[in-house]
């Protein structure tokens, strides 16, 4: 922050105060890896995967949190005192919004799962399902919480138990439903993108010196640049000397993935700055109006520019592999091939039978292996995961339902093939 203020003052932007500059990191923190995503094979790369998707649908919600701590706090006399309770401050918007989505998700598994009024309704399914979710927004909002945290965390648990609760046309229903719904609201934030970007107002006052507009601009995204470097690099090294095997760390060129998908910046950042500089989208202040601009600036140059660059640069670090994506394509979807690596020494089973039977006959048998997604859900190790799903099995799911707990209904292929095999 000192080195931004000091570039800013160079230019003489005008007065920016340390509120300011604190909006501006938790403006800029929020990332758009979408481009990323779309090019990286999760069988192929499942931690990767993981890592970048986990980490930009957790950044929004996070930059979002901060941003209104940092508004409701006055920051023109920092003191330990204020410090001592900004990170309180924040820490209980992000606990509070998390727990509020958790309930709310909870809830809905139960009343779907219990109530007889909405059971084996697809349309009551379905309402019931928008509506839960839609709550969970409306009470956060109510006590003044971060919405999207609220929501993610409803979404996850709802994912989780209600979608195993509801019939399988209100699955197939839901499924569509809410990727319309996810569609059409991404096609209105770029239109909205857009529309700021030709947003005159905020031109003009900068049209009498556009190289500072461009130099402010150019300090922002060289700063997103290191700052995201520090932030990946560091962090990428000391989570490798936790990991003993060496394909359970992080290489060099996975790094630099996780460290471009986080370049890009999207409406998140351009909302979070218009709310930050403008007061119902307008302001008379010079300064407010460069930072909007430059923000725009960024946020189309990463989203075009970098946007562009994703797909070769990921095939160049990490190229695809034929055998991989021939054997995923082949493996059958019956619970059997997840048995076969797992089996230990000695054990015998009705698949282990075939392949000797087939080995001795024919010679020696390639069977597919899942991927390590895969196998990660279906036997994980003793992690965190592991301890989770004995609690999981053990106490949620015999209450808010899932996969595997809840009663059959006949008809249904889907819910047969989970009643059979859990």
């Amino acid at each position: 922050m000192p080195g931004a203020m000091h570039f800013f003052h160079k230019f003489n932007i005008g007065s920016l105060k340390i509120g300011d500059y604190l909006a501006l990191g938790a403006i800029f923190s929020a990332t758009d890896s979408v481009c990323t995503l779309q090019v990286l094979n999760q069988d192929e790369t499942p931690l990767l995967y993981s890592l970048v998707f986990g980490e930009g649908v957790v950044n929004d919600a996070t930059s979002v949190v901060l941003f209104n701590a940092i508004q409701s706090f006055d920051l023109s006399h920092i003191n330990t005192s204020t410090a001592l309770q900004f990170i309180g401050n924040f820490l209980y918007l992000f606990a509070a919004s998390t727990i509020l989505g958790v309930v709310a998700g909870l809830l809905s598994a139960y009343v779907i799962k219990k109530l007889y009024f909405g059971r084996h309704s697809t349309d009551r399914e379905v309402a019931l399902m928008i509506l839960m979710a839609y709550l969970s927004y409306i009470l956060s909002e109510l006590f003044y919480l971060s919405a999207i945290l609220t929501v993610f965390f409803c979404g996850i648990v709802m994912s989780h138990y209600t979608w195993h609760n509801v019939t399988e046309s209100s699955r197939v229903t839901t499924k569509h439903t809410f990727a319309t719904l996810s569609f059409v609201a991404e096609i209105f934030i770029f239109l909205y993108v857009g529309m700021d970007a030709l947003d005159i107002e905020k031109w003009r006052f900068v049209s009498d010196s556009p190289g500072k507009s461009i130099a402010v601009s150019s300090i922002l995204l060289a700063l997103v640049l290191v700052g995201r470097a520090a932030f990946v690099f560091p962090l990428s090294f000391l989570t490798n000397l936790t990991k003993k095997s060496p394909s359970d760390k992080i290489s060099l060129k996975q790094q630099v993935t996780i460290w471009w998908a986080g370049l890009m910046r999207g409406s998140v950042s351009m909302a979070l700055a218009y709310n930050q500089f403008t007061r119902s989208g307008h302001t008379d202040l010079r300064a407010n109006a460069i930072m909007i601009t430059s923000t725009i600036t960024v946020v189309l140059f990463s989203t075009v520019v970098f946007g562009l660059m994703t797909k070769p640069l990921v095939r160049i670090l990490l190229p695809s592999s034929k055998h991989i994506g021939s054997m995923i394509s082949s493996e059958p979807s019956s619970p059997k091939s997840i048995t076969v690596p797992l089996l230990s020494n000695g054990q015998d089973s009705e698949v282990s039978l075939g392949v000797q039977d087939s080995e001795a006959n024919h010679g020696p048998v390639n069977i597919p292996r899942p991927t390590s997604l895969r196998m990660l859900l279906s036997s994980p190790s003793h992690t965190v995961h592991h301890y989770w799903r004995k609690f999981d099995n053990a106490f949620m799911r015999p209450v808010f339902g899932g996969r595997g707990f809840v009663p059959y209904v006949p008809g249904s292929p889907v819910e047969q093939n989970d009643h059979q095999w859990h």
